[in-house]
């Protein structure tokens, strides 16, 4: 099969490995991809959509959020072209935290409470007294690339984090005030055609810039998996009281959901309550899940997308018990706006200790690869356990140089004190 994936980041590179060993891929193109896929797979920059007919795609694999938001998988489809990810329709649960929280709030699922507002200046109003509910969580309603979260300690932070959040989502003035949920926090990823549900194995993110949980929020700063405190009853509770429930909620609103469904879990004292859904695979939560698959992929996604005769619930979908650690090199300033086109060295050297090197914000210059995102590279390892995965991460992170570089040395800490 020619298999078309689109997006260019760390996920996109960990999906583009994932599938590059699949016996039924005979070509592979990533749209516009990166200097690392394209160790792996023709990389080719311009309109998906048109790129996907030229080179007539067998199959295409949507990567980012922002392509389902714009409805990429309904113009494919009307084209004639499968693709694995939901349609526009399905895509609000991501693109809007209002849809999702009234999905869930109308369906009994469990999240937080919740107040919405269509302007910042009632939200401000909203929070002029509550310094007795904080903390507070403060959300732009639209898609905010992991940044439009924050968590105030106080009022005035709050109502601080309302102009911030504005700004992130210029386009949608919408605001949620969200009770702040207290536990720790899992992600789980799932497929599905709209009716079987496959969870993969949970992940656990850290979303703050600095070591010990400290600072801003970011697009995630790394991850690990298996998460020991995420046991097998929790997971099955998670199944039958928010994924189904979820599926089941979409369904009657008639929209048949496929795809990742991607659940932001916080495991509170009175259970797994939902902190809010992603429409595809995490970033970077995927290099982390799919290098313990043992199972090929395709299949999988190839059945969440009704290609082929076979069922997703009759797709293998199996696991290593080996750890894994994904550690996060960022660029200089971010989760501001990070500084471009520092030169990167050491890449190969990293990948003979026998870690992954995810490419996520790289691009090439005069033969040389440079930095080009906030997130440059997500470096993965596996291992028997945390501290043999941990040790092969940090000794390829080590191998690699760029200026301005920072990333946390304490990935997997919470696993490790498990």
């Amino acid at each position: 099969m020619k298999i078309l994936v689109i997006g260019g980041g760390g996920r996109e590179h960990a999906l583009c490995w994932k599938l590059v060993q699949s016996p039924l891929v005979s070509q592979l193109v990533c749209c516009p991809g990166n200097p690392g896929i394209a160790q792996i797979a023709t990389c080719i920059d311009g309109d998906a959509l048109q790129i996907a007919q030229a080179i007539k795609a067998d199959f295409v694999v949507v990567g980012p959020e922002i392509p389902l938001a714009q409805g990429v998988v309904d113009k494919l489809r009307e084209v004639g072209i499968p693709a694995f990810g939901p349609t526009q329709a399905g895509a609000q649960l991501e693109a809007s935290k209002i849809f999702c929280k009234e999905l869930l709030q109308g369906a009994g699922i469990p999240t937080g409470d919740f107040e919405t507002f269509t302007d910042a200046e009632s939200a401000r109003a909203y929070l002029q007294d509550r310094d007795a509910d904080a903390p507070i969580v403060i959300k732009a309603d639209g898609l905010a690339a992991g940044k439009g979260v924050v968590v105030a300690q106080s009022s005035q932070e709050a109502i601080d984090a309302v102009d911030e959040m504005s700004q992130i989502a210029k386009a949608n003035a919408n605001i949620l005030v969200e009770e702040c949920l207290v536990g720790e926090e899992v992600s789980l990823l799932a497929l599905t055609d709209g009716d079987n549900i496959v969870p993969l194995v949970a992940a656990q993110d850290h979303k703050r810039v600095f070591d010990g949980d400290l600072g801003p929020n970011t697009g995630g700063m790394g991850c690990y998996s298996p998460v020991p405190v995420f046991t097998d009853a929790l997971l099955q509770e998670t199944l039958e009281t928010i994924l189904k429930p979820t599926v089941a909620a979409l369904k009657a609103k008639g929209i048949a959901y496929s795809g990742v469904l991607y659940a932001g879990l916080m495991l509170t004292e009175s259970g797994p309550k939902v902190l809010e859904y992603n429409c595809r695979f995490g970033d970077p939560e995927t290099q982390v899940v799919l290098p313990r698959m043992t199972s090929d992929l395709l299949p999988l996604l190839l059945a969440c997308s009704g290609v082929g005769e076979t069922k997703l619930r009759d797709v293998p979908c199996e696991w290593t018990n080996d750890a894994a650690v994904c550690v996060v090199m960022a660029a200089h300033n971010y989760p501001g706006e990070p500084r471009r086109g520092d030169a990167i060295s050491g890449l190969d050297e990293a990948e003979k200790t026998g870690a992954l090197v995810f490419h996520a914000g790289t691009s090439e210059r005069d033969g040389q690869i440079v930095t080009s995102g906030g997130r440059v590279l997500g470096v993965s390892a596996l291992g028997e356990d945390f501290q043999a995965a941990r040790e092969t991460a940090y000794a390829a992170v080590e191998k690699i140089a760029f200026d301005g570089t920072h990333f946390r040395r304490d990935i997997g800490w919470r696993a490790m004190k498990n």
